[in-house]
């Protein structure tokens, strides 16, 4: 349902493009490693991968599942709440190491939260946070890199902007960007892969914040 919405709702707030490396698979039972700079980037992620075929499940904030109708679905597909700063926080791992294991592919945001700029500039992407890493070890997935950038010309800064990106973006239409790179296996100690993955979705961010000419890619 997710992806579906995702499809149907993300060209008409913007134009989305979609590159990939050559060999960029997205295997069963892959972790899915994307930026995080906008509430509107998990939608345009989504939609960019289920025009490569990909459905995934996805690791989002637990406050997510309080909302009535939302909070079902995500249920009930089998996505995962993420407890952040709770004693509940590792059954999220548990349960996307479960989801690889049969084969599914998971979204993950390593950052862990969104980047407290109020304009709208790419940057690149925040510190990770040990999750990824700890994912990969446990499971042997392999990490797929994904870079989006654009998602911050629909909602970014104070929750006004946000509200009036969100809404005058059907009439702005921003251009939209989703890189999926090449595949890795994390290997090394815990500060290793992490450094690994990060590295690696960093590359994927700029070259798809280059594909939108954003100067911050561009110089980065």
């Amino acid at each position: 349902m997710l992806s579906r919405l995702s499809q149907t709702l993300v060209p008409a707030i913007g134009r989305l493009t979609v590159t990939a490396d050559a060999g960029a698979d997205i295997a069963p039972g892959s972790i899915i490693a994307a930026n995080h700079t906008s509430l509107a980037d998990p939608a345009i992620v989504l939609a960019a991968l289920r025009r490569l075929g990909v459905r995934p499940v996805v690791m989002a904030a637990a406050g997510l599942w309080r909302l009535p109708l939302l909070g079902r679905a995500l249920a009930r597909e089998g996505h995962i709440p993420v407890h952040r700063r709770d004693r509940r926080a590792a059954q999220a791992l548990d349960l996307a190491a479960v989801a690889l294991g049969e084969g599914r592919p998971v979204l993950i945001y390593a950052e862990g939260g969104l980047p407290l700029r109020r304009d709208a500039a790419e940057a690149a992407p925040g510190t990770f946070r040990s999750g990824l890493a700890r994912l990969a070890e446990r499971t042997g997935a392999p990490v797929v890199p994904v870079g989006q950038a654009g998602a911050r010309r629909v909602t970014s800064g104070s929750v006004t902007k946000q509200l009036a990106g969100l809404v005058t973006s059907p009439v702005r239409r921003p251009g939209l960007h989703v890189h999926v790179g090449t595949p890795l296996t994390l290997t090394g100690d815990q500060a290793a892969r992490t450094a690994q993955a990060y590295g690696a979705v960093t590359d994927a961010w700029r070259t798809a914040a280059a594909r939108l000419g954003e100067p911050a890619a561009l110089a980065a």
